[in-house]
């Protein structure tokens, strides 16, 4: 009957196997106080918290970041929206020298390929203002972060200028992290910059290994048993379907890029950023268009080729958020916030490393 047919082609809520809590053990206040500039949806601040640190404040000019950041952190201190989170208009010496940690992600976007890898001529560039908290704070360690193309040797000139001249009075280490290096089941590179105003503490600072292996993925019939020597020892990154709680189809991989549904067509509901991309979910048959609010609304509304249909949480778990984390907002926007984030686990093995070499010197 027609009635069976609906049934049939409505897949099950899914129950994931997958709890980014387990890669960020909460670790005791080790007694230093952070802010963030740039927060979005608070993948930074999460981090930082889960590794011993006292939040202090966030600034983000995206209004809607408000209402997740004050529920999640709950602290009275979140500054969002033009009028309050507009980092070029705060008077930064009500924090001087009483902040031990700056850490926040200046928009990408000017560095991009998506963005048209602009530099300094994109308005959206921020690093002035970044470089301006941290030299009016001077803060024990600033930590930003950015996509890989800032390292390309275009930008060469922009960095000197604009990071390292600028911020001079800091010891700088520069290294690029990988998502699924940590256990999130993502591609997902994104370079660090890592200032310690004490020399050495630099030398103490070590960039996070890696914890987990994912040679194994993307291969027919899940062949989990290949990977290099070097890996050995290392647990195993799992793919999206098994994070995600859906049945073995003989194929697992890392999710293509989550892009920002805030950049490019308006109020989208798709995180997909290329054809590449597609390939990649098809291959998995996951419908990576159209995600929706809750998994029971996406179970009801059957994807193309009854591939799977994602729901804003599993589109969270993806990105490395656990789901005590709540995102505020309609769908798009919480995938603006989920796209825009530093992976939780990625800021928290930096966190864990900056920690480390400041109480070892």
């Amino acid at each position: 009957s027609a009635e069976e047919g609906r049934v049939e082609s409505i897949h099950e809520v899914n129950i994931p196997r997958f709890d980014p809590d387990s890669l960020m053990p909460q670790l005791e206040c080790n007694g230093l106080t952070a802010i963030s500039l740039f927060s979005g949806g608070g993948g930074l601040d999460l981090g930082f918290l889960k590794a011993g640190y006292k939040h202090i404040a966030s600034y983000e000019l995206i209004p809607i970041c408000k209402d997740t950041l004050t529920a999640n952190l709950k602290s009275t201190n979140i500054y969002c929206g033009p009028d309050e989170g507009d980092v070029r208009k705060i008077n930064w010496n009500i924090y001087k020298d009483e902040i031990d940690i700056v850490h926040g992600g200046p928009p990408c976007q000017p560095f991009s390929i998506a963005g048209a890898q602009k530099g300094a001529d994109d308005e959206r560039n921020m690093w002035g203002e970044f470089t301006r908290a941290v030299n009016v704070i001077k803060p024990r360690v600033f930590i930003a972060e950015n996509v890989p193309g800032i390292l390309n040797p275009k930008f060469n000139d922009f960095v000197k200028k604009y990071i390292l001249d600028e911020l001079a009075q800091y010891s700088i280490t520069t290294f690029t992290m990988h998502t699924a290096d940590y256990g999130v089941p993502q591609i997902r590179e994104r370079v660090f910059f890592v200032g310690l105003r004490n020399k050495a503490q630099l030398k103490k600072f070590t960039p996070p290994c890696p914890t987990h292996t994912w040679d194994h993925l993307g291969k027919k019939n899940g062949s989990y048993y290949a990977c290099s020597l070097f890996d050995m020892g290392l647990e195993k990154t799992n793919g999206v379907r098994d994070c995600l709680g859906l049945q073995d189809i003989g194929f697992d991989n890392l999710a293509p890029t989550i892009r920002s549904a805030f950049t490019g067509k308006r109020n989208t509901t798709s995180i997909l950023n290329s054809t590449a991309g597609q390939k990649i979910w098809g291959d998995m048959q996951i419908w990576p268009n159209g995600v929706q609010a809750t998994r029971e609304k996406a179970s009801a509304f059957p994807a193309k080729n009854k591939h799977f249909r994602l729901s804003v949480q599993d589109v969270g778990l993806i990105q490395g958020f656990p789901e005590s984390w709540k995102f505020a907002g309609a769908v798009y926007q919480v995938l603006g916030q989920i796209g825009n984030s530093v992976s939780p686990p990625v800021a928290y093995r930096v966190a864990v490393s900056v920690v480390n070499a400041l109480k070892n010197t």
